[in-house]
């Protein structure tokens, strides 16, 4: 009997999506929720994994375009379901199978079991899948466990937190880096070749339609300020490891400016609304957005509630997202429904930049690198480690006088982070 894979719902808004990969091969046999494919749409990339054990036919090609509930493949449930890998031979003497299980599994083993980008990780890595815990269906070992597992055996605190746009470190110059085996990376160009023509991925189609949105349905306008870190490094250097050992994560520098975000949101009402057709929404809740830059494209994950949130808890939050999007796990929660953002364009190196805002939001905030600059204290000249701040606003909502007054708030607040307790 032939079961029918079809493409889930992932969203209301979501109606179609492209397969970015298939995972397995027409006439492989495949286990009950071991990844199948990658379905990439205009908000997510997401595995779908099998529903059914079986012989996989496919259906539809990688690269096309498909609908929602569309058949892709089938799958037929007479065939025998693969070998679970990494498990002793039953002809091993019992004697012998704790050094059976210390080895390696062969590649044709792990082939049965794991997902291409999984596979890849555990040839490149060297992994001893035995000694990774699955979280997948029946125990299966993902590409996310595997990357736990290398983070937990060998990344430093500082390797975990750091990511594009959600800056966990002391000196900005971190990325996401790219997980092996990623199917959204495109093919090698020949070095001969000219150009190359390929379609764009819904995400950036959808990135595009909405920058491009931004700035023919706003009026959009930058005000610039800078601000003095040495407070808030001097803060993290002196409570980081207490920090850490009571919440588990590292105190970074994006809780400081959600926190100093939240207060000017409140000091200055007019910059949390927005405009839908005739009418002014005025917001009375703090969902932040944090920009996240991927290999796919940027993503805005939306930090709930950080009004009510603790330092650990936003970073928490902050870490999770950027574990999230780094595997491609983000969901169409975690990015709906935010009032203002956040982007950190000084982890590229950016000095000074002009966001774009995120519509329909009438506000968005940029960081930026953080660099030693002389500048004047009580008549002294001084290097201070400094940040150009940069706020782009939507002017049919917001006059320059609350723009202005907005932005020197945060300023303040990360110049004398002790504002953000005391509400002074």
């Amino acid at each position: 009997m032939s079961i029918e894979v079809r493409v889930p719902a992932l969203g209301e808004s979501v109606t179609s999506g492209v397969i970015s990969a298939w995972h397995k091969h027409t006439g492989d046999v495949v286990s009950d929720g071991e990844a199948l494919f990658t379905l990439e749409t205009d908000k997510i990339s997401t595995e779908i994994p099998a529903n059914r054990a079986g012989k996989l036919q496919i259906q539809v090609e990688a690269g096309q375009e498909v609908k929602i509930g569309q058949v892709v493949a089938l799958l037929d449930e007479n065939a025998t379901a693969p070998a679970q890998a990494g498990k002793p031979s039953p002809s091993i003497p019992d004697a012998l199978a704790p050094a059976a299980k210390s080895l390696s599994p062969a590649p044709q083993e792990v082939n049965m079991t794991l997902s291409p980008a999984a596979l890849r990780i555990v040839e490149e890595e060297k992994v001893n899948v035995g000694e990774v815990t699955g979280t997948g269906k029946h125990g299966q070992v993902t590409k996310s466990d595997l990357i736990q597992y290398l983070e937990s055996r060998n990344a430093s605190p500082a390797q975990v937190t750091a990511q594009p746009g959600i800056q966990s470190l002391p000196q900005p110059g971190a990325t996401i880096q790219s997980v092996p085996g990623s199917v959204s990376m495109p093919a090698p160009v020949e070095a001969s070749a000219r150009s190359t023509r390929r379609k764009m991925s819904p995400l950036r189609k959808k990135i595009a339609a909405q920058l491009v949105a931004a700035q023919q349905n706003a009026a959009m306008l930058t005000t610039f300020n800078e601000c003095d870190m040495s407070a808030i490094m001097q803060l993290r250097s002196q409570y980081q490891e207490s920090f850490q050992k009571r919440h588990g994560v590292k105190l970074g520098f994006m809780s400081f400016f959600i926190k100093a975000v939240v207060d000017a949101l409140q000091s200055v009402r007019g910059m949390n609304a927005r405009i839908d057709g005739d009418d002014l929404i005025e917001n009375h809740y703090y969902d932040i957005g944090v920009a996240v830059g991927t290999d796919r494209g940027l993503v805005v994950p939306v930090v709930r509630d950080a009004d009510k949130k603790s330092f650990g808890e936003l970073e928490k939050d902050v870490t999770a997202y950027a574990v999230k999007a780094r595997d491609g796990k983000l969901s169409l929660d975690d990015l709906t429904g935010g009032v203002f953002t956040i982007t950190n364009g000084g982890i590229y190196g950016s000095l000074l930049s002009t966001p774009i805002l995120n519509p329909p939001q009438s506000g968005i905030l940029g960081m930026h690198k953080i660099q030693n600059r002389p500048v004047a204290i009580d008549e002294k000249i001084e290097l201070r480690p400094m940040m150009y701040l940069a706020l782009s606003y939507d002017h049919r909502v917001v006059d320059g006088k609350e723009a202005v007054t907005f932005l020197v708030r945060v300023k303040d607040c990360i110049e004398a982070p002790a504002r953000l307790l005391l509400q002074g």
